[in-house]
C-alpha cells in the first residue's frame, strides 16, 4: 500500500528519478483522459492530447510551484491542452461512442440485467454530457465527477466564480433536459 503525497513523486523525479512520474501518471490518467474526451468528443484525439499533456507536465514538473494541488495544475494544462487542440479545428465535430461494454463474470441472469441497466444508464449520462458544449461538459465533469470545488474549478479555467455558477446553472438544465428526453420520450402531437 502506497501512502506517499504527489509532492514525494514530484520530488524524486526532479532530483533524477524519472520513473517517479510513472506513478503520477498511473493516478491521473483516467480522469485527464475522461476531461479531454468530454470536450473534444472523439478517443482518438483525446488520448493524443492526454498524451501532450502528460508530456507538458514532465517537461514542466520544475515550474510546479505548489500553490495548488497537484491534481489543479495537471487539470489545468489538460484544459488548455484541450482547447488549443479544439482551437485548431475549430468546426471539426466528432462523437464516438465511449465505453464498450466491459466483459466480467456475471454468474446470475439478475446480475446480468443489473449489469445491463448500469451500463445503459452510463451510455445515456456520458452521450447527455458529449451533447454540451465543450466548455460545458468540463465543467460538468471536474464539478461533479471530480468534484472540485468551484474555486478550484475558477482555478483551472480561469473563468469567474460567478460565471462558473452561472455555466453550471444552465449546463445542469440542459443536461436535465437531455436525461429528460431519454427517461420520459417525447409525446408527438396530433395533427390536424
Amino acid at each position: 500500500m502506497n501512502h506517499h503525497t504527489d509532492q514525494y513523486y514530484i520530488n524524486r523525479c526532479l532530483e533524477g528519478e524519472t520513473n517517479a512520474f510513472s506513478y503520477l501518471v498511473d493516478q491521473y490518467k483516467d480522469f485527464v483522459y475522461t476531461i479531454i474526451l468530454r470536450m473534444v468528443k472523439n478517443k482518438e484525439w483525446a488520448e493524443e492530447i492526454a498524451q501532450d499533456v502528460f508530456v507538458k507536465a514532465y517537461t514542466s514538473l520544475a515550474n510546479y510551484r505548489g500553490d495548488a494541488k497537484f491534481s489543479t495544475w495537471l487539470y489545468t494544462i489538460a484544459y488548455r491542452k484541450a482547447l488549443d487542440a479544439l482551437k485548431s479545428v475549430k468546426n471539426q465535430k466528432t462523437i464516438d461512442f465511449i465505453d464498450d461494454v466491459q466483459e466480467g463474470d456475471i454468474g446470475s441472469v439478475t446480475d446480468a440485467l443489473m449489469h445491463l441497466e448500469l451500463e445503459e444508464r452510463k451510455t445515456i449520462i456520458k452521450n447527455s454530457i458529449l451533447k454540451l458544449k465543450e466548455d460545458e461538459a468540463a465543467l460538468i465533469t471536474l464539478y461533479y465527477f471530480e468534484e472540485k470545488s468551484v474555486k478550484e474549478i475558477q482555478d483551472i479555467t480561469k473563468i469567474s466564480v460567478d460565471n462558473i455558477k452561472i455555466k453550471l446553472y444552465r449546463s445542469r438544465k440542459k443536461l436535465y433536459d437531455y436525461l429528460n428526453g431519454y427517461i420520459q420520450p417525447q409525446i408527438s402531437k396530433p395533427k390536424g
